[in-house]
C-alpha cells in the first residue's frame, strides 16, 4: 500500500513524544535553534529520544550552526537525520554532514518565482555534493528561519520530483490529504499546526493529521489500482 512518511517536528516535552509515537509518526524532530520557541538543549533531546521505541528517526533541525556546533549536539542527542533549515551554502551542508556523519535533509524555501528546473537543478548540486544528501525539505519563504507555517503553491514542484521531497509550509488537519494526494511527496513535516501553543502539541491534532495523510494514501492506493492494467 502507498505509504506516505510522517515527520512531527519542534517537540519539547513527553507527552508530546508518546502522542506522535503513539499515533503512528515516523519521525520526530527536535529544534536546536535556541530564538524558536521550540528550542530543546542537547540534554533535554537527549532525555527525550532515551525514552523512544525503535525505528523512529529522531531529526535535528538546525539554522546557521556550523559543523563543530551540529557535531557537538550530535554527540550528546543521538540523532539519526539532520535538517538545515539556515542560510548554509550546499557545501556548508555538505561539510556539517560529513563532521557528524549523519545524513541530511536540506531545506528549499520557495518563492512564488521558483521555477520547477531551480529545484531539480538545487537537488542535483546536493547531491554530487555529498553522499550523505537524503532530500529537500520544500518550505514556504519568509523572513525567518526554521518552519514558516504557511503554505506555499504546490504545483510549482516538479512531478518528477515530488516522490523523493519532503513536503513541509502550512500543514495543518485541513489541507494534508489535499497536498498530499495533489503533490504526492514521499514524506511531510509539519510542527505548528498540530500545536495547542507554540512548542506544545496537541494529542487530537497529531492523530488527526496523521488520519488525513492516510486517508491521502488510501485514495492513491485506489487511483494506483483502477489505473494498473486487469
Amino acid at each position: 500500500m502507498h505509504r506516505t512518511r510522517i515527520k512531527i517536528c519542534g517537540l519539547t516535552r513527553p507527552d508530546d513524544v508518546r502522542a506522535a509515537v503513539a499515533a503512528g509518526a515516523d519521525a520526530i524532530g527536535f529544534v536546536f535553534y535556541l530564538p524558536s520557541p521550540r528550542y530543546v538543549t542537547p540534554a533535554q533531546a537527549a532525555e527525550l529520544i532515551r525514552s523512544m521505541p525503535p525505528f523512529v528517526t529522531c531529526t535535528g533541525l538546525f539554522v546557521n550552526a556550523s559543523a563543530d556546533e551540529v557535531a557537538a549536539v550530535a554527540r550528546i542527542a543521538p540523532l539519526g537525520l539532520i535538517q538545515l533549515h539556515g542560510d548554509e551554502t550546499v557545501a556548508d551542508s555538505a561539510a556539517i554532514a560529513a563532521a557528524c556523519g549523519r545524513q541530511f535533509l536540506r531545506v528549499f524555501r520557495m518563492r512564488p518565482d521558483t521555477r520547477p528546473a531551480d529545484l531539480l537543478e538545487y537537488e542535483q548540486q546536493c547531491r554530487a555534493a555529498s553522499p550523505l544528501f537524503s532530500s529537500l525539505l520544500l518550505d514556504t519563504h519568509v523572513d525567518a528561519y526554521g518552519g514558516a507555517g504557511k503554505v506555499f503553491d504546490w504545483s510549482l514542484i516538479p512531478k518528477e520530483l515530488a516522490p523523493r521531497v519532503v513536503l513541509s509550509g502550512g500543514l495543518s488537519v485541513h489541507n494534508a490529504t489535499d497536498a498530499v494526494v495533489r503533490v504526492r511527496p514521499y514524506a511531510v513535516d509539519i510542527s505548528s499546526g498540530v500545536e495547542a501553543a507554540k512548542g506544545i502539541k496537541d494529542a487530537r491534532k497529531i492523530a488527526d493529521f496523521i488520519a488525513a495523510v492516510r486517508a491521502a494514501d488510501a485514495i492513491i492506493e485506489r487511483e494506483t489500482h483502477h489505473e494498473s492494467p486487469a
